[in-house]
């Protein structure tokens, strides 16, 4: 089974406009920046929180507290995805008791993802409430979990697979649709 990009559906400035939008939205939800901590999601959650911080800089001169949370161990696939899974760092350097955590991640699919995050975060502490910030919302959930701030609705076939690129890994800032042949 092989992926073939079907076509590009955000650019560059696309995907810089869906940041500002979504950190101006994080900021108006939750009156300012106060108990307000963002948590990428590693992968592609991490550098897409660092830029909303920056913009949330820009526009309320205060960044929020910004962590990163690894999931690996609390996927309810780990059995499936490895045999020798590779965990990555969780990075909170803030105390998340009675704080906001705007979780965020690339796309929003199954759900399966979030649930792992919210249990990962749990563990850590607990937070006066968790929302949801992503880029690209799928569609096809599994889980009753909805985002609380969305880049833009992408219905897609379960054929189909939205990449989000990032600068920071993929050496371009880009979201294309990928369709699965044979």
């Amino acid at each position: 089974m092989t992926l073939k990009e079907k076509a590009e559906i955000v650019d560059a400035d696309g995907l810089r406009r869906i940041v500002t939008r979504i950190a101006h939205e994080i900021v108006e939800r939750n009156k300012g920046v106060d108990d307000l901590v963002l948590v990428g999601i590693r992968r592609r959650g991490v550098p897409l929180a660092n830029r909303m911080a920056v913009k949330i800089r820009e526009f309320e001169r205060r960044t929020p507290a910004l962590g990163s949370l690894d999931i690996t161990l609390y996927r309810d696939d780990l059995s499936t995805v490895a045999h020798q899974p590779v965990v990555g760092a969780t990075e909170i350097p803030v105390d998340i008791n009675g704080k906001v955590v705007v979780l965020v991640d690339d796309v929003l699919f199954t759900g399966r993802t979030v649930r792992a995050a919210m249990d990962a975060l749990i563990d850590l502490g607990r937070p006066r409430s968790i929302q949801l910030a992503v880029v690209i919302d799928r569609g096809h959930r599994e889980l009753p979990i909805r985002a609380d701030f969305v880049g833009k609705n992408v219905p897609t076939s379960k054929k189909e697979v939205i990449g989000v690129k990032l600068q920071e890994i993929d050496s371009i800032d880009s979201v294309v649709i990928k369709e699965m042949e044979g």
